[in-house]
């Protein structure tokens, strides 16, 4: 305990006019922007602090953590700061301040807290010249809703003081309590270190056969498995787990150890930058392999000799086996969510299980809500995020955790699984196009005239002629999501053009950036013939991706030769 109270200043400030949230109450800006504009950081904090109601927020509980990258010390010192200053009673941190998204979701959950922030910017670069974000999670431990998102912007647009404690300090290494005298408060301010993994570890076991997934990494069929967390934040909770727990080998785990600019690579999850698991699972020598985002809530799955699990179908063959998890043999299967970008193969599944999809915009607060009215028990996106209600996060190690249950039940390989999937219920060929950095405005009217075109009347049953393929306009619409539980009605989502042979495009601007857009181009083609499962996605899809290309003139206005990334 502080001998003499530390004091609690007021300091004037002057607002921002660009801390509007992405969604979810997540800021996500250049990391220079935070270090070099004065108050930066305090005033996007004092508004999501001041959008908590004064009564809940006094003597309340919060949970804080972080990806591990670069600034994250200096910003976690002034959240714990400004949470004593503005009356929160108790901070519960993970040590070094490390926490995975998923991990805060659940420690927010079994303690009840009123909520928690996050300091990520989730697959982006790290370091001085990477990117820095602050995320904010509600009291259900999900993403805030986009009332909560437009009441933090709403303040900080007219924010003139903050309150703050500079002269407190806390030690984030060392596990336990630390209490806190503050000027003119009644009660201590309290700051409890936890070990990043304990809570969360707890949860899993109660979800999983751990010894039907430790006797498929030991026993004596054992497949040898290769795990890259990226330098984020999943380094410790992987061999915590995976290796310590399960037994996994500790060399199957690699890029373990958080940095703060990720080893130079951006932390996400794909094929463009988890080469190194990639050429790892080429050699054949490796059965399953898994890579995670910075923060841990997005993940990929590689089998044997590279073979690539695309994301939708991920989602799709974790629903038509969930058999295989103990969990959901006890607590039953409600209802699948998907995001309206990510493939209908889950909705495949669904019709034979004769279970609701729920076709939501992109963004994880929209599941929070179906899975909090007990409609949803499991959802995902295809940027690589899969979850269920255990939490209110997309959880990457619980997706791995649950395809090494199936592995463990069905003693097959990963793309034998897949495969069979495919044969049961059909291919979903499918990429996405990233078109990023693009100048905003750009962007903008590229998708303006994209909608009033493909929303016009003459547009509706119109005919691509590519190559010896003929697509027919079936329907067309910009995307319109009404929530079933509270009638909230989010418009313009995206724009969704569907042929007569249930082939897909989408566009779609993404929110999460800033100073640059990104555009993404989704592609979608269904193959029930198991003979024609073999092809490659982009040679299946090169017809829709011209008629995409020809009618939103993307190439010709902003002079790009392709797409950034494809996944």
């Amino acid at each position: 305990m502080e001998r003499n109270p530390i004091p609690v200043l007021t300091v004037q400030t002057t607002p921002y006019e660009d801390q509007r949230p992405t969604g979810g109450g997540g800021l996500r800006r250049p990391t220079g922007l935070f270090e070099s504009q004065r108050n930066y950081l305090p005033n996007f904090v004092q508004s999501l602090l001041s959008s908590v109601d004064l009564r809940d927020r006094q003597g309340c509980t919060m949970v804080v953590g972080s990806d591990g990258r670069y600034f994250s010390k200096t910003a976690i010192e002034i959240v714990v700061q400004m949470a004593a200053a503005n009356g929160i009673g108790r901070l519960v941190i993970g040590q070094n301040g490390i926490l995975s998204t998923p991990a805060v979701s659940c420690i927010i959950r079994k303690i009840k807290a009123a909520g928690g922030i996050i300091l990520t910017a989730s697959h982006s670069p790290g370091g001085p010249g990477g990117e820095f974000g602050v995320k904010f999670e509600v009291s259900n431990g999900g993403p805030a809703p986009d009332a909560v998102s437009d009441k933090i912007y709403q303040i900080s647009k007219t924010l003139e003081e903050y309150a703050i404690c500079p002269d407190l300090r806390v030690d984030l290494s060392r596990l336990g309590r630390q209490e806190f005298d503050l000027e003119n408060k009644f009660k201590p301010f309290r700051v409890e270190i936890v070990d990043s993994v304990d809570i969360y570890l707890n949860l899993l076991r109660n979800i999983f056969d751990f010894n039907a997934i430790r006797n498929l990494l030991t026993g004596p069929n054992q497949i040898k498995i290769r795990i890259d967390a990226m330098n984020g934040v999943m380094g410790p909770y992987v061999r915590r787990i995976l290796c310590d727990e399960l037994g996994a080998p500790a060399n199957s785990a690699i890029n373990c150890i958080p940095l703060e600019d990720f080893g130079g690579q951006p932390p996400d999850p794909n094929l463009t930058y988890a080469t190194a698991l990639l050429e790892a699972m080429r050699g054949g020598e490796y059965g399953f392999g898994a890579a995670f985002d910075a923060d841990g809530d997005r993940y990929m799955i590689l089998g044997q000799n590279g073979f690539f699990v695309n994301a939708s179908d991920s989602l799709a063959i974790i629903a038509a086996n969930l058999s295989c998890i103990p969990y959901f043999c006890q607590m039953g299967v409600r209802g699948f969510g998907r995001s309206m970008p990510t493939s209908t193969a889950l909705d495949k599944v669904a019709k034979v299980m004769k279970i609701p999809v729920y076709e939501t915009p992109t963004g994880w607060r929209y599941f929070s809500n179906l899975m909090d009215s007990g409609r949803c028990s499991l959802c995902g996106e295809e940027s690589f995020g899969t979850g269920s209600d255990h939490l209110r996060e997309k959880d990457g190690l619980w997706a791995v955790l649950v395809w090494l249950s199936i592995l463990a039940a069905r003693k097959q390989s990963v793309e034998e699984i897949v495969r069979d999937h495919w044969a049961k219920f059909g291919r979903h060929y499918y990429c996405r196009f990233d078109y990023e950095a693009l100048e905003p405005r750009t962007a903008y009217f590229i998708m303006r005239d994209l909608e009033a075109l493909i929303t016009d009347k003459s547009f509706s049953h119109q005919q691509f002629a590519v190559g010896n393929s003929i697509y027919s306009v079936e329907r067309t619409d910009s995307f319109e999501y009404i929530d079933p539980v509270d009638g909230t009605v989010t418009k313009r989502q995206g724009l969704r053009i569907v042929f007569s042979d249930a082939s897909r495009l989408i566009f779609r601007m993404s929110a999460s950036s800033h100073v640059r857009a990104t555009l993404r181009i989704y592609a979608e083609s269904y193959e029930k013939d198991p003979s024609q499962h073999n092809k490659e996605p982009q040679a299946v899809l090169s017809p829709l991706i011209a008629i995409a290309l020809k009618i939103s003139q993307i190439h010709e206005r902003t002079g790009r030769k392709g797409p950034t990334v494809i996944t």
